[in-house]
């Protein structure tokens, strides 16, 4: 990994390039101001001549996608709160560029709420926030233009509640109750649960879930087969990474011919 920082305004960055099993990632991550809302941009390429069949865990980011298929067709979609794997289809020489969004961006951003695009997406207008084909054929201009795009959307002002709500599940990495979010982000269990299923379609229980599962995900790649956060005990682990993966924490660790993939650990530190 290297890491680098491009001043006066222009973007700052850490960059990793990941090859696992011909399938090549590179990561931008950002960097303040847009850290609460974005956290990263990156790229995936099936640099193979096959397709590569592959099920996508969750870990509560929201996503926009952006493709060019082979026949020049592009897209660009967003995805709301994954609840559950994913099978995926990456094609041969395939490259996506996408940017991660915490969801904090969703109603300062894109103004609007996701929570009829649980486990879905959606598809954009071609044209959104002024993208084309041409801007998939370089990785760091299409950063560049993002960041750009989003520090014109940043706004003036942050409900504090919402911050300090977002910044307790991150900390704590999942490992946190509902009673302590209220207390001590100032707001009650009702208006939190409120807040989530109304802008995100999940509670924020389940959203927390999914947080702790995304730290477990790496300690399972690790080895590290039994708890690591706030589970009751082997027995609830087990279920939650069932739950959430589709199959057992052993299962999961083994990972034949790479199957499971969770974009935001591909290159934990």
């Amino acid at each position: 990994m290297c890491g680098g920082k491009i001043r006066d305004g222009k973007l700052s960055y850490q960059r990793t390039v990941t090859m696992e099993n011909e399938l090549k990632y590179q990561v931008v991550k950002s960097n303040h101001p847009l850290t609460e809302f974005v956290e990263s941009f990156w790229l995936l390429q099936n640099q193979s001549d096959c397709t590569r069949e592959v099920v996508v865990l969750p870990d509560g980011r929201v996503d926009m996608f952006f493709t060019r298929s082979a026949t020049g067709t592009f897209h660009i979609a967003l995805l709301g709160i994954q609840t559950q794997p994913e099978r995926a289809s990456i094609a041969p020489l395939r490259q996506t560029y996408a940017i991660s969004f915490n969801p904090l961006a969703v109603h300062y951003l894109f103004q609007t709420d996701i929570a009829h695009l649980v486990d879905k997406g959606t598809i954009l207008p071609s044209s959104f926030w002024n993208f084309n084909a041409d801007d998939l054929n370089d990785f760091d201009l299409f950063c560049e233009k993002a960041t750009k795009k989003i520090h014109s959307l940043l706004p003036s002002e942050i409900d504090e509640r919402k911050r300090t709500l977002f910044n307790l599940i991150y900390s704590s990495k999942g490992a946190i109750t509902i009673k302590e979010l209220a207390e001590k982000s100032f707001w009650s269990r009702q208006q939190i649960n409120r807040y989530f299923s109304q802008q995100f379609g999940v509670t924020a229980k389940a959203y927390c879930n999914i947080i702790r599962f995304r730290a477990s995900f790496q300690h399972i790649k690790e080895g590290k087969l039994f708890p690591q956060r706030n589970f009751a005990d082997q027995s609830h682990f087990i279920k939650e990474v069932k739950k959430l993966s589709g199959v057992s924490p052993k299962q999961l660790f083994k990972n034949r011919n790479e199957r499971f993939i969770q974009f935001s650990t591909l290159n934990s530190e």
